[in-house]
């Protein structure tokens, strides 16, 4: 790459190889074992759980899995790394990733001989343990797994348009479920009870609930006692884990000859003998209560975007300020403390054994959020000395962990802007911004009590999450409308796939009069997909509660334990339900229909049949019909005619979900964050009328198609803001990129800039948004020597990866995307 451009901080430490190590080598020093190593696979996790699940057949399913727990916990091996003032983790040393064969153990013969061969986010297995995996644990799992259950029990009618395979494992992507490849969506623990409270309290709350029930009652007896008796032996699970960290701790300072590294090691073992039994007394205790916490959740259930942090900045902040005031503790300290759990945490992958679960979310997807700023639960700004301690360690350590998520409000003070400002601009992709402003009052509009709406977290990619009110966790419904599109051009049908008749037929478009007739043949595509979603995703939550319990986040949660219901359950009093189904293709289909409506109805430059046979040629040969196409008026650009037909189909999708949401009890609501997917599900869709290529990418989340935005950043901010149907309450999450390029906001202009951008994109009351300050040419030089550029990290999603980690596809995603030289 070339001198010529500014660079972002991030930019500049990688091509003049600064050194970032000086006051952080303890932290260095345990990265430095796993660091862009290939992640391994343990499979105690499923050998143990499975080794209690042979036992205990027959038994109410959230007992089973408590006992399960307790029985991983007693015999997993447990490891303290090196240098690490940390204890607990769920496998082996270096980079791992752990096991749940409950979900998709059905096709282990199938795939673990190929993953570390696969291109994206591979993995390693032991000749040893894939023998062990293949003869004692997944044989017991075939025919009972959820995936193959989900597989059988799909209508045929969905599978047509949810599998592209006989065993369920390759996805159509056209109406593709996800939750046969986890066990529940992104979740968030109330850390902030174990910490204060410790298990032992919150166990003789469980006891008591059981001591409470009526002996002679058959549904207290049936319902709610192995219930309450799971929560007993969850906390005992993982009171045993943390003491055996304890044992484990003294063992290895009985045998260090280094007195610094002994005295740290028995500090290590009072703490885990306390912790997280008892209430954490400073600030130590309180981050390692919250890693074991955080560590055995991981141990429980495959949650979609891993458990989340929550809100490290409210919880952590009276430990800090107690212990910076009685001088037991250093900002340096609190820092080295929360940077070695990131180091720790950043050895956990999320492992997605199944090939579409893994199409989804590539680069070792991750989204362990950690919530800073926002309000207090009575609307005072909560931002204090951990929150910019937190962007300051961002600045200052680059890693692509924790996932760093700041929640914005009209109130936000204007330090704490220009600090998060700052940390944009070094260019690793953090934090990532979540509006109040839109977010309290949409929850609260649902039924959630509004002290708990003001305290959300963030949670997963862009959701948000009240860690004693949500009880929704079934894994959601992706759909890819711009397979709408290529149907409605094709009479039902795709190029992909051939004469299979995957939509309606709704006529030949070149026999379309009007634009009136082409839209409501687009429409009739629409919805078809949508009621196959929603008929899909009922039957994924009438199967999951025979398959899956959590009796850990349970034990946490106020209203399971008021109403003696694993959160699995269908239904538990008190509690709100959010799901979400996603809008794939947003970008490109509205401007699909703005071209065709614009060029082929009202100008009439073009006829239907000169645009279907450009698409069918991929343009070839009609180099000038895409042109023309790709210069009509598209999204992203604050222009009210494309942005007119984006908002008329988020309406009737809206209109669609609160009819369909109130039959099933559940705020299903149209979101818009495809993480990864939208490079996957392009490539089963042709060309498009918006001039877009066959089998590239579609757009992403509600960012503009690629190149499409021509009037700059604040057009795309407008164009969010006037397609948003703010009347209606079935809308989610909103994923926003913006690309900027460093030299557009270099200096303390260029700060006060991105402020003005966060001000003005927090007044719109948009929900999400996050950049990517890098030149492109570092891009393109990266793509080409990766060697070179290996710690480059690039925002994808809700989550920021390294550029060298991910496919070529998407790395052509990320440089094909509009970077703005002017803010």
């Amino acid at each position: 790459m070339t001198g010529c451009c500014s660079l972002s901080p991030q930019e500049d430490r990688i091509l003049n190889k600064l050194d970032t190590r000086k006051g952080r080598e303890r932290v260095y020093g345990i990265m430095d074992t796993f660091h862009m190593t290939v992640p391994h696979i343990d499979i105690q996790r499923a050998q143990y759980f499975t080794e209690s699940m042979k036992t205990t057949e027959g038994q109410p399913l959230v007992l089973r899995w408590a006992k399960a727990l307790k029985n991983v916990a007693e015999k997993i091996d447990v490891y303290i790394t090196p240098n690490s003032l940390l204890a607990g983790r769920a496998g082996q040393p270096g980079r791992y990733g752990i096991l749940y064969p409950e979900i998709d153990g059905d096709f282990y013969k199938v795939v673990m001989k190929d993953l570390h061969k696969r291109e994206k986010s591979p993995f390693i297995i032991s000749k040893e343990d894939t023998d062990l995996l293949l003869s004692e644990i997944a044989p017991f799992w075939e025919g009972k797994t959820y995936h193959e259950h989900l597989n059988h029990a799909l209508p045929e009618e969905l599978r047509t348009v949810t599998y592209d395979d006989n065993e369920g494992l390759k996805s159509k992507f056209v109406v593709s479920e996800t939750s046969s490849y986890r066990s529940a969506l992104q979740w968030v623990h109330d850390y902030e009870k174990v910490i204060k409270r410790g298990f032992l309290d919150i166990q003789a709350e469980a006891q008591a609930k059981l001591d409470e029930l009526d002996p002679m009652s058959p549904t207290q007896n049936w319902d709610k006692r192995p219930f309450y008796q799971a929560m007993v032996i969850v906390c005992d699970a993982i009171m045993i884990w943390a003491k055996r960290h304890a044992t484990l701790a003294r063992e290895l300072a009985a045998a260090e000859k280094d007195e610094k590294r002994k005295a740290e090691l028995l500090e290590m073992a009072e703490i885990c003998e306390r912790v997280p039994a008892e209430p954490a007394r400073n600030f130590r205790e309180a981050l390692q209560c919250q890693w074991f916490v955080q560590m055995f959740s991981r141990m429980e259930q495959k949650a979609s975007a891993i458990i989340s942090n929550g809100r490290m900045d409210q919880y952590l902040y009276p430990f800090y300020k107690k212990d910076i005031e009685e001088g037991k503790l250093t900002e340096e300290q609190a820092t080295e403390l929360l940077e070695i759990m990131w180091v720790e945490m950043a050895q956990f992958i999320d492992l997605y054994i199944n090939p579409t679960g893994n199409e989804f979310q590539e680069g070792y997807a991750h989204w362990e959020a950690v919530t800073i700023g926002g309000q207090t639960p009575d609307g005072q700004d909560a931002t204090n000395e951990l929150s910019y301690l937190f962007l300051k360690s961002k600045r200052d350590f680059p890693l692509n962990y924790p996932d760093l998520a700041t929640r914005i409000h009209s109130r936000t003070p204007e330090r704490f802007l220009h600090e998060i400002a700052l940390t944009i601009k070094d260019g690793s992709g953090f934090p990532k911004l979540i509006n109040d402003e839109e977010i309290v009052p949409l929850y609260t509009a649902k039924g959630a009590p509004f002290k708990e709406a003001l305290d959300y977290a963030v949670s997963g990619c862009t959701e948000a999450r009240m860690p004693n009110r949500d009880t929704y966790t079934s894994g959601c419904v992706y759909i890819n409308f711009a397979t709408a599109m290529e149907m409605t051009m094709y009479n039902g049908r795709m190029l992909h796939y051939g004469d299979e008749l995957i939509g309606l037929e709704t006529g030949d478009p070149t026999s379309f009069k009007t634009w009136d007739e082409f839209y409501e043949a687009y429409k009739k595509q629409h919805m078809n997909l949508l009621s196959k979603a929603f008929l899909q995703q009922y039957v994924v939550d009438c199967l999951r509660p025979e398959h899956f319990a959590s009796p850990m986040a349970s034990v946490l949660h106020d209203l399971c334990m008021k109403e003696g219901k694993d959160l699995q359950s269908p239904k538990i009093e008190g509690g709100v339900d959010y799901s979400y189904f996603e809008f794939l293709g947003y970008g490109t289909v509205t401007d699909s229909l703005s071209a065709i409506k614009k060029l082929v109805f009202e100008d009439k430059k073009l006829t239907m049949a000169e645009v279907v046979e450009a698409m069918k040629t991929d343009f070839e040969g009609h180099e000038d019909v895409r042109e023309m196409l790709r210069n009509a008026p598209a999204y992203g650009n604050n222009d009210e005619y494309a942005d007119a037909i984006a908002k008329d189909i988020d309406f009737i999708t809206q209109v669609y979900a609160e009819k369909y949401s109130k039959e099933r009890g559940i705020h299903c609501d149209v979101r818009y964050v495809p993480i990864t997917s939208h490079v996957p599900f392009g490539k089963v869709v042709s060309a498009t009328p918006n001039g877009r290529h066959a089998w590239t990418a579609l757009s992403d989340g509600t960012s503009a198609s690629h190149g499409a935005d021509h009037n700059g950043p604040t057009a795309v901010l407008m164009s969010n803001y006037h397609t948003k149907n703010m009347g209606m309450m079935n809308r989610a999450s909103r994923l926003l990129n913006l690309k900027l390029s460093p030299k557009a906001v270099e200096g303390e202009e260029g700060t006060r800039k991105i402020m003005d951008m966060i001000r003005t994109w927090c007044d719109l009351h948009l929900w999400h948004l996050q950049f990517n300050i890098v030149n492109k040419e570092t891009l393109v030089a990266a793509q080409k020597d990766p060697d070179s550029y290996r710690d480059l990290l690039v925002r994808i999603a809700g989550y920021s990866a390294y550029f060298c980690d991910l496919s070529k596809d998407l790395q052509d995603d990320i440089i094909n995307r509009t970077e703005h030289a002017t803010v």
